[in-house]
């Protein structure tokens, strides 16, 4: 017999108004508008069904017009099921407060739109394994569909983003606290991310650099979209968790509109590769697409200003804004669930199997001067350089607007070693290390033991707990908060512990480079961003460790010195053992390319060996100056304050002192 679930707090009724009623009529029209615009992009962009040719085999016109409407229904479903999850974060106090009200009764829509959701996902696999293989739906069988789901990548994304909405669904039902909301909010979002992976970017070229920005693209806008969808379905009668929202949800939309429009166009960017190629039918819907958005942004931008100042007329035109946002994002959506439809530009074909390999052409023979001013789209180095720019940026500004300072150096260390993830990745040396061992090896030092020393020296955890707004209710709990109680938290705690930050940054080397791992990572277009988004994380939490400052930092500076002083000898014995091994590590990979200027992969390990020995003591001797002048600088504080407080108590830690040693004296005395 299964145990009863919780019981939620009673929600009082509201009689619905005019608004109300007009809602499921808008809601309809924005979705006849994604979808016309999905029908329009896919007649003139050549994605729609054609004529079966005699003698081919043809999927027939049910899947070539089932598969994109049913990729819409599921984006649309999960805006709604996101846009349920996210009432409670823009409206709650604190996140271990129980749900009530408009947040409740928001995530009792959750699962219905979660079950809908997963029925979706399971009808795009079906659709997906007629449109690959060709095979009427008709004629599908069920031996067939399950050898998809279980051993070709696009059926298991799809199996694995219908399970997570199932659990979203099932779990749904006993969420009752805000912070669980949250919870499942992130899961729901993580659920969207399988099927990009396996979708049209992982097919173009510059496979990561697509990746990345189409993931960037769609989870940016899912909440953008959800969160006006919240604010015009579930707050658009509600005064003052409306307002509350609203002031909320400016700042999660601006960075929202942000990523999309620079991730759109960095997609578009990567498969239009010529001025050409603007006038294909892929280009223009992507140009649509992109100018739909910008006038999004103009709206947003042009009218919420007058939201505050608007009076009683403020509820009336955010209803309108938001109503007409929806439908422009209907849309946007329905042109991008087209463009994955479209085909993009052909551009050069692949002259080998290096460029395929590759995605993009083979570098040519390394100089100095393309060492250093090469340039190759990285999906890792562009986010991170732009997102971490722009996020340091607003924390400056933030402060200064407020009248603090911020010190200069900490500044110029952080854009140091953003510039250096930049170059590790997008600059001259990343375009080498995809081809040579040495370069690789050079970019994982620079990513992993040069640059996080910079960044953590910027102190970005400090600049964020200064710059992140307060909570905006009385007793409540705000983003600066929430912040401070994440690092503060049983995860962070173990993440930042001194056995984990020296096992992801040296332990990681062994199994990675000294077995077969390295090699299968590199011939997947995942592999490499995967190892250098590791390298990247495990050098920050290690000298986050070593040289942050962040609040409930409690280890000492001789556990610090001690981890680095264990460390060390692994990172070397790894060094020695990469130079003396016969064994090429990578040689499948890097035979299949076949560079004419690596005749010999042993003298390039050998050389990556000996980098990695020689150049992996400079920043260890970093930290350790930096350790020790840092360490200076609390004894001197700590002196000071002792100072101080003896000057105020008349130096009654010392009096105590002394007696204490008294006592022990005279009781000495009386025991000889």
């Amino acid at each position: 017999m299964s145990a009863p679930a919780p019981q939620r707090p009673a929600t009082t009724g509201e009689r619905p108004g005019p608004a109300d009623r007009r809602r499921p009529v808008l809601a309809a029209a924005a979705v006849l508008a994604g979808l016309a615009a999905l029908v329009t992009l896919l007649l003139v962009g050549g994605g729609a069904p054609r004529e079966p040719i005699p003698g081919l085999p043809d999927p027939g016109r049910l899947t070539g017009w089932g598969l994109p409407i049913v990729r819409l229904l599921t984006d649309l479903l999960a805006v709604g099921l996101v846009a349920g999850l996210m009432v409670a974060p823009l409206t709650m106090r604190r996140p271990a407060d129980e749900m009530s009200g408009r947040a409740l009764r928001a995530t009792g829509s959750v699962r219905w739109l979660a079950a809908g959701w997963a029925l979706a996902a399971l009808a795009q696999l079906v659709l997906t394994f007629s449109d690959q293989f060709a095979i009427p739906l008709g004629d599908v069988t069920w031996v067939e569909l399950r050898g998809f789901a279980r051993t070709v990548d696009q059926g298991q994304a799809l199996v694995v983003q219908a399970l997570l909405a199932a659990a979203v669904a099932v779990v749904a039902r006993w969420m009752l606290t805000n912070r669980s909301v949250l919870i499942l909010l992130g899961v729901a979002l993580v659920g969207l991310v399988p099927p990009l992976l396996t979708g049209h970017a992982a097919s173009s070229g510059s496979h990561d650099t697509a990746i990345v920005a189409i993931v960037i693209h769609v989870l940016a806008a899912v909440v953008w979209s959800g969160g006006v969808l919240a604010l015009w379905w579930h707050l658009g009668s509600a005064e003052e968790p409306r307002l509350r929202a609203v002031r909320r949800f400016g700042a999660v939309a601006t960075w929202c509109f942000g990523l999309v429009l620079a991730s759109g166009l960095l997609s578009a960017w990567v498969r239009v590769a010529s001025v050409d190629e603007l006038l294909s039918a892929y280009a223009l819907g992507a140009l649509a697409k992109v100018a739909v958005v910008g006038l999004i942004g103009v709206l947003v931008i042009r009218y919420r200003r007058r939201l505050p100042d608007a009076g009683l007329s403020a509820r009336a035109l955010l209803a309108r804004l938001t109503a007409v946002e929806g439908g422009l994002m209907a849309i946007a959506m329905g042109l991008g669930v087209a463009l994955s439809r479209t085909p993009p530009p052909v551009g050069e074909p692949y002259t080998s199997a290096a460029e395929s390999l590759l995605g993009g052409p083979i570098p040519p023979e390394p100089t100095l001067g393309r060492l250093l001013w090469s340039f190759t789209p990285s999906g890792l180095g562009l986010a991170v350089v732009g997102i971490g720019t722009a996020a340091y940026l607003v924390g400056l500004v933030t402060l200064r607007r407020r009248g603090d300072s911020w010190p200069v150096l900490r500044t110029v260390s952080w854009f140091l070693g953003i510039a250096l993830v930049g170059y590790a990745t997008l600059g001259g040396l990343g375009v080498y290390a995809n081809v040579m061992f040495s370069a690789h090896m050079a970019a994982h030092m620079m990513l992993s033991m040069v640059a996080p020393i910079l960044l953590v020296l910027g102190q970005p955890i400090q600049l964020a707990l200064r710059a992140l707004p307060g909570s905006d209710v009385p007793g409540g709990v705000g983003p600066r908060q929430m912040l401070a109680t994440a690092l503060g938290s049983r995860i962070a705690r173990l993440w930042l512990n001194p056995v984990t930050a020296g096992l992801l940054l040296v332990g990681a080397l062994y199994p990675v480079y000294l077995t077969g791992l390295f090699d299968g990572l590199m011939q997947n277009h995942l592999g490499h961003l995967m190892m250098e988004a590791h390298f990247l994380v495990a050098g920050l939490i290690f000298f986050e460790l070593l040289l942050g400052s962040r609040p409930g930092h409690q280890v000492s500076y001789i556990s610090r010195l001690m981890l680095l002083l264990v460390t060390m000898p692994f990172h070397a014995f790894f060094s020695i053992t990469v130079m003396g091994s016969d064994t090429v590590v990578g040689e499948r990979y890097y035979s299949l390319l076949d560079l004419p200027y690596v005749p010999d992969l042993l003298a390039d390990q050998n050389l990556a060996g000996s980098m990695n020995w020689a150049l992996g003591e400079v920043p260890m001797v970093m930290v350790i100056v930096v350790l020790v002048i840092q360490w200076f600088r609390d004894d001197t504080r700590e002196a000071k304050r002792r100072d101080r407080a003896a000057d105020r108590d008349g130096d009654a830690e010392l009096a105590a002192y002394n007696r204490m040693l008294q006592g022990i004296g005279d009781e000495v005395k009386r025991h000889p």
